[in-house]
């Protein structure tokens, strides 16, 4: 900083520091606009582009408890134009309290297993 503010050129600070020259000129403009060097602030809360059709999304779920994501992407998409990737959606929902396990009946057919003990066909 006293470098620069000494009156050296920012391309001048670069080249005495060995760094590049766009790191000096965003670390001066961000000293001159926060008044400090110091990092940002991580973290936080983001909004997310559902929640303002929480009512429409949550309503689909409760009607259509089987819905699937792609579905319901489909349908959001048709009623507000708002375009949502399948995860996205259950990640939304997971967030907001709702999760699904598969049920029994969606599993795909196989041959029943034998009980520990039970004979099989070889005798």
């Amino acid at each position: 900083m006293s470098y620069v503010e000494g009156g050296r050129s920012r391309r001048a600070a670069a080249a005495h520091f060995s760094v590049s020259p766009s790191f000096v000129i965003n670390l001066m403009t961000a000293f001159r606009k926060r008044g400090a060097i110091a990092p940002k602030a991580l973290g936080g809360w983001r909004h997310s582009k559902l929640d303002p059709h929480r009512v429409f999304i949550l309503r689909r779920v409760a009607e259509k408890d089987d819905i699937s994501m792609p579905e319901l992407a489909r349908e959001l998409h048709a009623a507000s134009g708002v375009k949502a990737d399948p995860a996205s959606l259950s990640r939304w929902l997971i967030r907001n309290g709702l999760s699904f396990k598969k049920k029994p009946s969606g599993e795909r057919m196989r041959s029943a297993r034998r009980a520990p003990g039970a004979r099989g066909v070889e005798g």
